[in-house]
């Protein structure tokens, strides 16, 4: 399999720069080939969703399915699965018990983990609303995921607020993923990212890449963040900036699409680093082609799925 392109060094052998992705660059770090039928492609299990945000949940697994998985399931509470279950007839859609509020119960945390056994690719967090609850959830499930499963972990949204309950004040390595290492990815916007990293909202503005870059090598994950520039940070160091999409990508809805495009992809078997910057770079291209189709403003994430197999095929043609 062709390796991701690596990142020079500066001239005076400083910090590497980062990849500027572009559909050359792409085109020479081809996706895993989709192989025959649905079960080839992988199963993606998208958790997530409350009484108020099953939306989120809809476009994170839509989106899946246009990256190019083969089969979806989605784990949602029970007042919204058959909501959910009508609106994306292709998924398998699970109830789960849910709290007094709306969100999912933690109690649910072992059928979670016999849903994620032998699971190509894992997406928590999209549509979740009450942290404290995500973080009682996530307790009960990610450090109890078996070696090898998922084969790829994203974790989106409110499933930050558990990542960064685990890192530690001093700076070290957090454990808590430790046993993932090489399979997790997250998907932070700035806000999420700050909140994750316990900083002010003005050091992510002033130096994104960094603040990503210092979350990859805190938690031991592949870090996805956008917002006007998107970066993609590996925690050894290498790192790639996108520079495709625009202002409307700032809109509701958006960051779950990115969250399961990316999810789809490593479904197909891509490492965490190749489904986040393909993934980055197919929003993106998705955004463009929208802007100039109905305006660099006001369309809307839901949108950005149908466009999604278009981008990937003039990219792979």
């Amino acid at each position: 399999m062709p390796t991701a392109p690596a990142p020079e060094p500066t001239a005076d052998g400083g910090v590497r720069r980062p990849v500027t992705t572009t559909s050359s660059v792409l085109r020479d770090w081809p996706l895993p080939a989709p192989g025959q039928g649905k079960d080839a492609r992988g199963r993606v299990l998208v958790v997530g969703g409350s009484d108020q945000t099953p939306g989120a949940v809809l476009l994170a697994a839509e989106a899946a399915l246009r990256g190019g998985a083969g089969k979806l399931q989605v784990a949602t509470t029970r007042s919204t699965a058959l909501a959910v279950a009508v609106a994306l007839p292709e998924a398998a859609v699970v109830p789960l018990p849910e709290t007094a509020g709306g969100d999912i119960d933690p109690r649910a945390a072992e059928q979670l983990l016999e849903l994620a056994a032998d699971l190509p690719a894992l997406l928590v967090g999209p549509g979740m609303r009450d942290v404290e609850v995500v973080v009682e959830l996530l307790r009960g499930v990610l450090p109890h995921l078996a070696a090898g499963s998922p084969g790829a972990l994203v974790m989106d949204a409110a499933a930050h607020a558990w990542v960064g309950s685990e890192l530690p004040s001093s700076g070290e390595r957090t454990g808590a993923l430790r046993h993932l290492e090489g399979r997790v990815l997250l998907t932070p916007n700035h806000t999420e990212l700050a909140l994750t990293l316990g900083v002010d909202g003005d050091e992510v503005a002033d130096d994104p890449a960094g603040c990503a870059a210092r979350l990859a090598e805190r938690s031991g994950a592949v870090v996805s963040s956008g917002g006007g520039q998107s970066v993609v940070v590996h925690p050894d160091g290498r790192s790639w900036v996108d520079q495709s999409g625009g202002a409307g990508l700032g809109v509701s809805g958006s960051g779950d699409v990115l969250a399961g495009i990316v999810t789809g992809l490593a479904a197909r078997g891509a490492s965490p680093e190749q489904a986040a910057v393909w993934g980055t770079h197919l929003h993106g291209r998705a955004g463009d082609r929208l802007a100039a189709s109905v305006g660099r403003l006001g369309f809307l994430a839901r949108e950005l799925c149908a466009e999604l197999p278009r981008v990937l095929t003039e990219i792979e043609v």
